[in-house]
Order: structure tokens, then C-alpha cells, then sequence
């Protein structure tokens, strides 16, 4: 049997007296995509701070199987990154910026760099400006930071917010040929479940607290998030899709549901205040 990649036991985490998650036991194997989805404040984010370390368990424990690389979402970036060329934002992840490896170090360092761009397929504006790059160019680039350090877990933190239709699949294909190819695990954390749904293998869903984990069809169904949110809540599938309906709760949830969008991309809720 192959070590999972990564490995919760009895992984919990508060902020005070709020519970986020607790009792957390789970094992993500080797190339599996595991999407993590929930509302606003549930602990996604939180949840990746955690296994990078950023963040301490309030009980039990995560361990990784290998080396973890992180995936931001789309952001803007400060006036001195979007001056860097492509290139030189993927070497952060080699050596987080610093300098003076001697020649030997250099070539290794370009080495890794040049592998990594071929890997997302940004040869061609690998040596642009950031700021001349559009959304979709910029995130090949993040994940591009990501695979110079060949990890065996990429934690992908909304990769596709702000991102058109065709650069979402572009980044999604990317990373699914990524863990097909490496058997690297994907734990990617989205509002919106419709993109990465033919690829996902299980479903980590928080919210009040409390989880569930299962296949989609094991958790995102009617029963189980009307469980999780505490009040009545629809998820239908339509034209392969799925989109979550619900009102109000005692947790102040409201959907994102669109009408007329044929996409019906979010299945989360949200939730008043920030996510953590």
C-alpha cells in the first residue's frame, strides 16, 4: 500500500471559541484530487495554512508524505512583482528570491526553472513582464513556482477566481495532467465545484464546524449538506451540473446560485465575515 500524501489525524482547529473543524481523519493518497468546498469563515484557507504550517492545529496532527507546493489564487500583485519577468517569479519557488548561488547553484536554479515553464507550457511569455500578462498566463506562472520544487501535493487555494472560462480550463487541465502524469495530489479549495468536476476523485465539504467527506455523489447531495448547514437545501443536476439551492439559515448562509447561468459553477454558500 503506497504512504498517503497527506495524512490528518484527529486534526482539529479553533479561534477561541469557535470550532472550524474537528475530529479531522483522513488520508489523501497518492494523485487523487480532493476538492475542499464550503462557506465563507469554514476553514478552507485555513485549512492549507495549516498543512504549510503558517497555522497551528488547536489538536491532533498533519503529516506530508512528500514535499507541498501551494497555488495562490489570482490576485493583484505589488507594483515591484509586476515588473519581474515571468521567470524570475517562477524561481521564487526555487530559492524564495534569495541570491548568490555560484555558478553551479545557477545552472541548477535555471535548470529547475526552464523545466517548470515547459511543464505549463509559458515558453512563449516566460520572459514578459508579470504585468503584461493576462490572469490565465500569470496563474500557469504561480503553478509553474509551484513544480520547481517537484511536490507531491499541490494546494491549490481558488486557482480560477477572476480567471475567464478558457484560461479555467487551461489551469485545470494543467493540473490534471500534472498528478496523472506524477501521481501528485491535488487539494484544491473553490467556491465553485462545476470546473473541476469530472476530475474530482472525493469531496472534503465544511460548514458549522463540522465536515463531510465522501465521493461528490456521496456529499453533495440534498441530505447531507441540509445536515451540514442545518436547514433545507436543494442541489439538482442539470445538464451535468450541479447548483445548490438554499434560503437563510441560522448560519446566515445565503446562495450564490445565478439564474439564467447555464454554468450554475458555485455550490458554496456565503457566510458573513472573511473567510479564514
Amino acid at each position: 500500500m503506497s504512504r498517503p500524501s497527506l495524512a490528518f489525524r484527529d486534526a482539529g482547529l479553533r479561534f477561541g471559541d469557535r470550532v472550524l473543524w474537528q475530529g479531522l481523519d483522513l488520508d489523501i493518497e497518492p494523485g487523487e484530487f480532493v476538492a475542499v468546498l464550503g462557506p465563507n469563515g469554514s476553514g478552507k484557507t485555513s485549512l492549507l495554512r495549516a498543512i504549510l504550517g503558517q497555522t497551528e492545529l488547536s489538536a491532533g496532527a498533519i503529516t506530508a508524505g512528500g514535499t507541498v507546493g501551494y497555488v495562490p489564487q489570482q490576485h493583484a500583485e505589488d507594483s515591484d512583482t509586476m515588473m519581474l519577468r515571468g521567470r524570475d517569479l517562477v524561481g521564487f519557488g526555487v530559492d524564495g528570491g534569495r541570491w548568490g548561488f555560484g555558478l553551479r547553484g545557477m545552472a541548477r536554479r535555471r535548470a529547475a526553472v526552464d523545466k517548470a515553464i515547459e511543464q505549463v507550457g509559458a515558453e512563449a511569455f516566460a520572459n514578459r513582464p508579470v504585468g503584461l500578462l493576462s490572469g490565465g498566463e500569470q496563474q500557469r506562472l504561480r503553478i509553474a513556482q509551484a513544480l520547481t520544487r517537484d511536490p507531491a501535493v499541490l494546494l491549490c487555494d481558488e486557482p480560477l477566481a477572476s480567471l475567464d472560462l478558457a484560461s479555467q480550463q487551461v489551469v485545470v487541465d494543467l493540473l490534471d495532467t500534472r498528478r496523472r502524469r506524477d501521481d501528485t495530489s491535488i487539494l484544491f479549495v473553490t467556491h465553485e465545484l462545476n470546473p473541476v468536476l469530472p476530475f474530482v476523485d472525493r469531496v472534503l465539504y465544511l460548514a458549522g464546524g463540522s465536515f463531510r467527506i465522501g465521493t461528490v455523489d456521496e456529499v453533495m447531495n440534498s441530505r447531507t449538506l441540509s445536515t451540514l448547514y442545518g436547514s433545507p437545501v436543494e442541489v439538482l443536476r442539470i445538464g451535468g451540473r450541479l447548483v445548490v439551492v438554499g434560503g437563510e439559515d441560522d448560519h446566515h448562509c445565503s446562495t450564490h446560485a445565478y439564474p439564467g447561468d447555464v454554468l450554475g459553477t458555485d455550490v458554496g454558500f456565503a457566510v458573513a465575515g472573511e473567510d479564514l
